[in-house]
């Protein structure tokens, strides 16, 4: 809610399209910035527009958007444009509404978009489904934004009709429509984009990045808790300047608490990209691409800015949304909201002989395994033996070869099983309902034992995340009760929660980054090359089942 008192705040005044930085006097009136006053001097402090993350799905965080803001401001991000497809594929349009709903109840700006693919996909199970009709009159609401990012590569490519309408009906009302191509170049990277997809944030080489703004994309850098593109990409903030964007698109809740865009910006700035270039990509290209009503620190503008230590450290020392002060020293000032819990969750729970498999008898027979890797969604595809299995078809972790199972959570089914490489535990297993994109619960584990128990602790809690091992005596879980995604605790409470999961699954091997970050995405069917859903194997480069074992 906008102020109605007047406010000043000096400090040198940072103008990122001006490129300049002077000292100045900022007046609010109202929750706008009502004049901009040179002065002589000023206090060794620095205002700048608010950072903006611009991809980001809040469920990921595990925190409720209400939750959400209340750390965030602290770093100083004052808006997201947010893709609630989490749990759009979960609840469908309720699930938006959630969303929306739970946003309005604080002054963070978020900006969420219509989900453009619920379900994902049809080789999966999701609670929810958008259609084309549901999609438009989403994007008819004035607080959706944009189309979510399009992931149905293919349905773009081939012209499939439903995919086509939902572009062209954000097309019809001057909203963006979101990308997301990973790998895709050359002359199929041209056609997807000129069928009106603006932007992609899953560029993993530079290459490709450069490929994609060539045909008039936007690049948004993403650096989460398990997809990193930083290192490979931040160079094109000084390259292209005005048309690269930075994201996190999945943040788990310990490194919220320790930073957000204004980190991404403070390495940017390390390593020698001009500080306007940088600020120009966390502070204005959002604003100007999504048409956001957040403000540029210009007279006129909503009064949403924040102050600094410097343009080196951009340690925040406060932050203001229309004028008021959101964060103040390291604290929020945003009041906690006690959140809704809404779901849908048919739990099933397995023994360990619901996931033994036999081995098959012929020794020439290969089987498929996944590998997993560190830091990136994408996946590689190796064959193995059969003989790396014994007779019971457990996993082997003397090889590194797990076993993954994803079980369905919207009604009792058979679990789908799979082997996968790269995960390290040595003992024990670990499961989460956050298994994207349908969120059905996925564990990987050392004995068919730990996994059932894991999957178990996770459907008892209608949803969370879990870790066992039998050989400690350890079974732990953290419920996600809103959705089988997000909590209803206070963001530190989750963090600690989650830090112990993650400190125990790295004491059994993982040396994973994020291990429950990667595994969520373990099932995620739309980026190659080789993922597990609740109904089997699936080749992502395909797009189609292949068996767990080829002749």
């Amino acid at each position: 809610m906008a102020t109605t008192h007047s406010l000043v705040v000096v400090g040198n005044v940072v103008d990122i399209l001006g490129r300049r930085t002077y000292p100045a006097e900022v007046t609010i009136r109202n929750g706008r910035i009502a004049t901009i006053t040179e002065t002589a001097a000023c206090p060794p402090v620095y205002l700048l527009p608010g950072f903006i993350d611009a991809h980001i799905h809040v469920e990921s965080s595990m925190l409720v958007p209400s939750e959400f803001a209340r750390i965030a401001v602290v770093h100083g991000t004052v808006a997201t444009v947010s893709d609630p497809h989490e749990i759009g594929n979960v609840l469908g349009i309720e699930g938006v509404n959630y969303m929306l709903d739970n946003a309005a109840q604080v002054p963070f700006k978020f900006n969420f978009g219509a989900p453009s693919c619920v379900p994902a996909t049809t080789f999966e199970t999701a609670g929810g489904e958008i259609s084309v009709a549901q999609v438009e009159r989403l994007l008819d609401d004035k607080r959706i934004r944009y189309l979510s990012e399009m992931m149905n590569v293919p349905g773009i490519l081939h012209g499939d009709p439903a995919c086509l309408a939902k572009v062209k009906a954000a097309q019809d009302r001057g909203k963006p429509a979101d990308g997301h191509a990973p790998g895709l170049c050359g002359d199929e990277a041209a056609r997807y984009i000129a069928a009106g997809i603006t932007t992609d944030h899953e560029c993993f080489t530079k290459e490709e990045a450069i490929d994609k703004l060539r045909a008039g994309c936007k690049i948004l850098i993403r650096e989460g808790s398990a997809a990193r593109n930083f290192d490979t990409l931040y160079t094109l903030l000084g390259e292209y300047p005005g048309e690269v964007m930075l994201c996190s698109d999945d943040k788990h809740p310990d490194e919220l608490l320790l930073g957000h865009v204004n980190l991404l910006v403070r390495r940017a700035v390390e390593r020698g990209i001009d500080v306007y270039d940088v600020l120009r990509a966390a502070c204005i290209v959002p604003v100007e691409h999504y048409g956001l009503d957040v403000g540029q620190l210009r007279v006129g503008d909503p009064a949403d800015f924040i102050e600094v230590d410097s343009l080196a450290d951009f340690s925040v020392l406060r932050a203001w949304i229309d004028g008021q002060l959101v964060a103040e020293k390291g604290e929020t000032k945003i009041t906690r909201i006690e959140p809704r819990v809404v779901n849908r969750f048919v739990p099933t729970m397995l023994s360990a002989t619901d996931i033994e498999i036999s081995a098959p008898v012929d020794s020439t027979c290969r089987l498929q395994v996944i590998e997993a890797l560190d830091g990136q969604l994408i996946t590689n595809r190796l064959e193995f033996p059969t003989q790396v299995i014994n007779e019971a078809g457990h996993a082997q972790p003397e090889l590194d070869v797990l076993k993954l199972v994803v079980v369905n959570r919207y009604y009792p089914a058979p679990p789908a099983i799979a082997f996968i490489k790269n995960f390290g535990l040595r003992r024990g297993a670990m499961a989460s309902s956050v298994a994207h994109d349908s969120h059905n619960v996925i564990a990987v584990g050392t004995t068919d034992a730990d996994i059932a128990a894991a999957v178990n602790l996770v459907m008892e809690a209608g949803g969370g995340l879990s870790a066992v091992c039998r050989e400690d005596d350890v079974a732990l879980v953290l419920p996600l009760p809103v959705a089988g995604l997000m909590a209803t605790l206070p963001c530190q409470e989750v963090a600690a929660a989650y830090s112990k999961l993650d400190s125990l699954v790295k004491a059994w091997g993982s040396s994973l980054r994020a291990p429950y970050m990667t595994l969520s995405f373990m099932a995620l069917l739309v980026i190659p090359e080789i993922k597990l859903s609740d109904h089997g194997l699936f080749d992502g480069n395909r797009f189609e089942f292949t068996p767990l074992v080829k002749p």
